[in-house]
């Protein structure tokens, strides 16, 4: 089974930066697709951030991108994703997930780290 421990949330003031990190157990680290996702009360899950198996694809929603990073260690097992110049409307919970590929579909997630970003 695989498990996703996601690290690094907190509460900080408008354009901080903070830096996500999932650690994942699971055997073969590369062969997955890795992303982040958010939900803020009320809303539907959102993909934030993905990444292909080798880190030569990423996406990013237009929401976030020139601001947010994501990237991996494969021999640490591990996905970060760097957020700069944070806003209020990012407040979230944020979830690392793992798919077969950078598009789609994700079908594991970790239990989350919340961000609140104040103004």
């Amino acid at each position: 089974q695989v498990q996703l421990v996601e690290s690094g949330g907190g509460l900080l003031q408008a354009a901080g930066s903070l830096r996500l990190s999932c650690a994942a157990s699971v055997r073969t680290f590369s062969s997955y697709a890795m992303a982040w996702f958010r939900q803020a009360p009320g809303q539907e899950r959102e993909l934030v951030a993905g990444i292909s198996w080798t880190g030569g694809n990423t996406y990013y929603a237009d929401s976030v991108k020139g601001r947010f990073t994501i990237s991996r260690d494969n021999a640490k097992n591990t996905v970060y994703l760097q957020m700069n110049s944070l806003k209020p409307e990012d407040t979230a919970v944020f979830y690392c997930a793992t798919g077969r590929w950078v598009a789609g579909p994700y079908d594991r997630w970790g239990q989350g780290t919340q961000v609140t970003v104040s103004s």
